[in-house]
């Protein structure tokens, strides 16, 4: 492994002062030695230590995951066998993401299936996942660590719901992946599921990419998992226990990106090169759900198009850049950036991978970073405190549903508008009408924050593309770092560092295209009905957190309707 494939500019004094101490600490040894007194100081090396001490099993997955790859690779091919047409992944967050990101930059391979992931209640996103291919074609991936991922289990009733009624044994076309004894565990074995993975308890969902989680979608794509594996296993060792600290290539990156993180500078600007580019959103998830939480956190700002000029030269104080570039692909925007950073004096790092396979790599490097990061931010990367906030709302919205027959409506702004109802935290209390609160939102911005475009709305064609058209328009009218996060996904991902970052959010959440609702099998409600109760569960979380958040809730809209008001009301009409 080339340790000196990472590229530094603009580092102050904290970065040398962070390895210094560091290496003082004997850091690397200790956390191979998987001692909890890394994060928590006091904690006995030998000591049980929830969160922490049994949540560290990631690091030697590159050695034990390669001994797993031929099985794998033989029950992918096994699979391929039995006549189906695609493969869908059900899940949430660390338990899909990485799905995702296998199926966006490699595809499947000759005489593979095509995969696709479904991680959004919204009634149009479940039925476009149904219609896309037969039913009876398809092979489902129910990817749950806990076994209990509400979404998850819902997708699955669902889909297992609708194949009872085209064929006599349903589960044969269903695969679990949970942890050993979990609820989704046992419902695969008493529905007959075609193979159950037990996914290992000791790595938590964000960490487990190099689990079955990661590696058996990436099988069933037809992926080289030996390549892949190896070159995690080049880096592992390029990091083992005893290199020198300042000669270890992840805890270097842990300490550029932990001692900016804790001197304030929380504006984390990535930008990956185009053949890259799906890898983002796996960084995004890994990075603001470790760090984001008691009052600080690293915020991805995931940099399109010509965003590389414009942020760093906004505001330096608060940015740092990251850059991945792939060996011979000469992308322009992307130099264009890493000059712009440098001209601007922003501090920034940036890594060439090989070729696409080294992913693998990185995936293990930014693991062990983010874990040395959150050393020096004086956090636990490994629980995720504030995610269960929403949750609560939801699932209390659910309850009062059931009792009184409606879901509970957040305080309403003002009257209806253009088709919109909306609610607010206390910061619009004096907004009548949607124009005077969305000009609130978007003047209520101070010079280091950033505004969170939170679309509970189907990723399908055209919606992406709407959203990104509407982020780059509130960029422009704000001046500040735009990010997107389409839910309920996010929930699981920044939505912890929404809640349990520093207050230097603005949010402005969309909702609705829910005229028409798919049933949920045991309930007397469907998707429409669960996805309303999380949006709106996840509104009171924010305000309950003292955010700054607007709601827009267009029920009869479609998507590309909702997106207009919005401009239009801002000034500028379609």
């Amino acid at each position: 492994m080339d340790r000196k494939n990472l590229e530094f500019i603009n580092l102050g004094s904290r970065f040398e002062e962070c390895l210094d101490s560091w290496a003082k600490a004997d850091l690397g040894e200790r956390i191979w030695r998987r001692d909890p007194g890394v994060w928590q100081p006091g904690a006995r090396p030998d000591e049980a230590v929830p969160d922490l001490s049994n949540r560290l099993g990631w690091l030697d997955l590159p050695e034990k995951m390669t001994s797993r790859a031929a099985e794998l690779e033989s029950y992918a091919r096994q699979t391929m066998d039995a006549g189906f047409s695609r493969v869908l992944v059900l899940g949430m967050g660390g338990s899909s993401l990485i799905a995702e990101v296998w199926a966006e930059v490699f595809g499947p391979a000759p005489g593979f299936l095509p995969l696709t992931v479904l991680d959004s209640t919204h009634p149009r996103a479940v039925a476009a996942a149904a219609a896309a291919a037969p039913l009876e074609k398809t092979l489902f991936l129910v990817a749950s660590k806990s076994g209990g991922t509400l979404e998850t289990l819902s997708f699955c009733h669902y889909f297992y719901d609708r194949l009872s009624f085209l064929k006599a044994a349903p589960g044969e076309n269903f695969i679990a992946l949970t942890d050993p004894g979990s609820r989704l565990e046992k419902l695969a074995t008493a529905r007959g599921f075609r193979k159950v993975f037990s996914t290992p308890s000791e790595v938590g969902g964000r960490f487990s990419a190099l689990t079955e989680f990661g590696l058996l979608p990436a099988a069933l794509l037809g992926l080289p998992l030996s390549r892949i594996l190896g070159h995690a296993a080049e880096m592992a060792a390029a990091c083992g226990p005893g290199v020198a600290v300042g000669e270890n290539p992840a805890l270097r990156l842990g300490a550029f990106l932990g001692s900016l993180g804790a001197a304030g500078c929380d504006k984390l600007c990535l930008a990956l090169a185009p053949a890259l580019r799906p890898f983002a959103v796996w960084l995004e998830q890994l990075l603001a759900e470790s760090t984001g939480k008691q009052g600080r956190g690293l915020v991805p700002v995931i940099l399109e198009g010509d965003e590389a000029e414009w942020l760093p030269a906004a505001r330096p104080a608060d940015r740092m850049g990251l850059l991945l570039s792939l060996e011979g692909d000469d992308c322009e925007k992307l130099e264009r950036c890493w000059e712009n950073f440098a001209r601007c004096r922003v501090p920034a790092v940036r890594l060439t991978l090989s070729e696409p396979a080294a992913l693998g790599a990185e995936i293990w490097r930014f693991e062990m970073a983010t874990a040395a990061a959150a050393v020096e931010m004086g956090i636990n990367p490994f629980d995720q405190p504030d995610v269960e906030s929403a949750k609560i709302r939801a699932r209390q919205a659910i309850k009062a549903r059931h009792e009184r027959g409606v879901l509970p409506v957040p305080t309403r702004l003002g009257p209806e508008n253009e088709g919109v109802e909306f609610s607010g935290s206390p910061h619009f209390a004096g907004a009548a009408d949607l124009r005077t609160a969305l000009s609130v939102l978007l003047t209520a911005g101070r010079p280091d924050d950033y505004l969170g475009l939170l679309a509970y709305l189907p990723r399908l064609p055209g919606v992406g593309e709407a959203i990104d058209g509407l982020k780059n328009f509130l960029k422009d009218r704000c001046g500040l770092p735009v990010c997107v996060g389409f839910g309920p996904r996010y929930l699981h991902s920044t939505g912890q560092l929404h809640k349990g970052g520093a207050d230097h959010g603005l949010f402005l959440m969309l909702a609705g295209d829910l005229e028409h609702d798919l049933p949920l099998p045991g309930e007397e409600f469907g998707f429409a009905t669960l996805i309303t109760a999380q949006f709106r569960g996840d509104f009171e979380a924010l305000v309950g957190a003292g955010r700054r958040v607007l709601l827009l809730e267009g029920k009869s809209l479609s998507s590309l309707e909702l997106v207009e008001v919005v401009r239009t009301c801002l000034g500028e009409p379609r």
